[in-house]
C-alpha cells in the first residue's frame, strides 16, 4: 500500500535573531500554536544569525536591528549573500525611515515594529514563506 502524501503545505522554516532572550520566548510562543510555521534556530546576534541561515537555511528569517556584534541589517545583506533564497523579515522597535531604507538596500523583504506583533508577525511570516 503507498503511503498517502501529507496534503498540507511545507511549513515555513523560521530563524529568529534577536539579542532579547524574552522576546525571542515570546515570538517562540506564539509561532508555536501555528503548525503552519517551524522555528528552525535563534540567533543572539547579527554574527551568529549569519552562521545560522548559512547552516540551515531558513526560509524567512526574523531579524533585529539592534543587536551586538553586527547589526541586523549587516547581518542581512551578508545572509542575503550566502542564502538569496532566504527572506529576511526585520523586527524592530524603531520606525525610523533611514532604518527602512538601509533594511531594503540590504535586501530585506519587509519591515515590521514590535508593537504590531500580535496582528501582523503571522501573516506576514506565512506571506513571505511562500514566496
Amino acid at each position: 500500500m503507498e503511503p498517502v502524501p501529507d496534503p498540507r503545505p511545507p511549513r515555513v522554516r523560521v530563524l529568529i535573531a534577536d539579542d532579547e532572550p524574552l522576546f525571542v520566548e515570546t515570538i517562540q510562543a506564539l509561532l508555536a500554536e501555528d503548525d503552519r510555521v517551524e522555528v528552525v534556530g535563534t540567533a543572539a546576534d547579527g554574527e551568529e544569525a549569519v552562521t545560522l541561515a548559512r547552516s540551515l537555511a531558513p526560509d524567512v528569517i526574523l531579524m533585529d536591528i539592534s543587536m551586538p556584534t553586527l547589526d541586523g541589517i549587516e547581518a542581512a545583506r551578508k545572509i542575503r549573500e550566502h542564502v538569496p533564497a532566504a527572506r529576511i523579515l526585520v523586527l524592530t522597535g524603531s520606525s525610523i525611515s533611514a532604518d527602512i531604507d538601509r533594511s531594503r538596500q540590504a535586501g530585506v523583504a519587509a519591515f515590521l515594529t514590535k508593537d504590531r506583533l500580535g496582528t501582523q508577525l503571522l501573516d506576514a511570516i506565512i506571506d513571505l514563506g511562500s514566496r
